[in-house]
């Protein structure tokens, strides 16, 4: 992932306000200069404490493009005593993945919150886990989605590739399926690393012929609202517009909700 100048800016100052938030320790203290002219920590201390040479540090700190190591970030984390979501900001300021991030969440139960809330949702909504398989929805979705979220197949990518009743459902099959392969490979690229996500694209590519076409591709695209059309066999021909959020209790998780039918469409 590619740093820009921005920011490294804002990693530079993110840095430098929390180093002089950071009171010395009576060791540091003695160890300098009795007199200090800002507060908090000085750069060499910081350095000195996470391994780094001083020149190196102050180039980070002046946002200069050199490239930090996710060892070195979590030290530096470490060093300045960040909170967990400061931390968090620290690792996607510097687009590096923390080692110690927790692993991603297989639990069998969605926060009760976040199940309570789709089933207060008027329009079909559901939820996709990191995995794409639906994992909560409320009773229009069920409707809409009776091939796919009733069916025996929950995760979306295997529906869309390997049940023949999804061509005739989803309208524009073809555009739509590229366009979610790629908007999952941007998901696998925030986990690098995970198992599960690398077997279900080892199965899917060896199971269907055209995802792994449209992965080969290597189009990244992130998940967009935009028009939806549907061919229900029930309703016939139906448009919706697409919303995805991503729950701040489970950001591995994406909330789903067409809103509509859009008229005229």
């Amino acid at each position: 992932m590619i740093q820009t100048e921005e920011q490294r800016r804002l990693l530079g100052a993110f840095l430098r306000t929390h180093r002089e938030r950071v009171a010395p320790t009576p060791a540091i203290a003695a160890a300098g200069s009795p007199r200090r002219r800002t507060p908090g920590l000085r750069r060499e201390e910081v350095a000195q404490l996470c391994g780094l040479s001083p020149t190196w540090y102050s180039w980070i700190e002046q946002g200069r493009d050199v490239s930090v190591s996710p060892a070195a970030l979590a030290r530096l984390a470490d060093a300045l005593h960040l909170s967990g979501a400061e931390r968090a900001y620290l690792f996607d300021l510097a687009r590096k993945r923390d080692p110690a991030a927790p692993a991603p969440e297989d639990a069998d139960e969605l926060p009760p919150a976040l199940a309570q809330a789709v089933q207060a949702i008027d329009v079909p909504a559901y939820v996709l886990d990191r995995l794409w398989q639906a994992r909560a929805w409320n009773d229009a979705a069920l409707h809409l989605f009776a091939g796919w979220i009733g069916g025996a197949e929950r995760n979306l990518l295997r529906y869309v590739f390997r049940d023949p009743t999804a061509r005739q459902f989803i309208d524009d099959w073809d555009h739509r399926a590229r366009r979610l392969v790629a908007e999952f490979r941007a998901d696998t690229g925030r986990l690098p690393d995970d198992p599960a996500l690398a077997a279900l694209v080892a199965a899917l590519q060896a199971q269907s012929p055209l995802f792994a076409r449209f992965w080969q591709d290597q189009d990244v695209q992130e998940r967009e609202g935009g028009l939806r059309g549907f061919n229900h066999p029930a309703d016939g021909r139906l448009t919706f517009e697409q919303l995805t959020l991503r729950p701040a209790s489970r950001p591995d998780c994406k909330l789903v909700m067409l809103l509509g039918p859009v008229a005229g469409e």
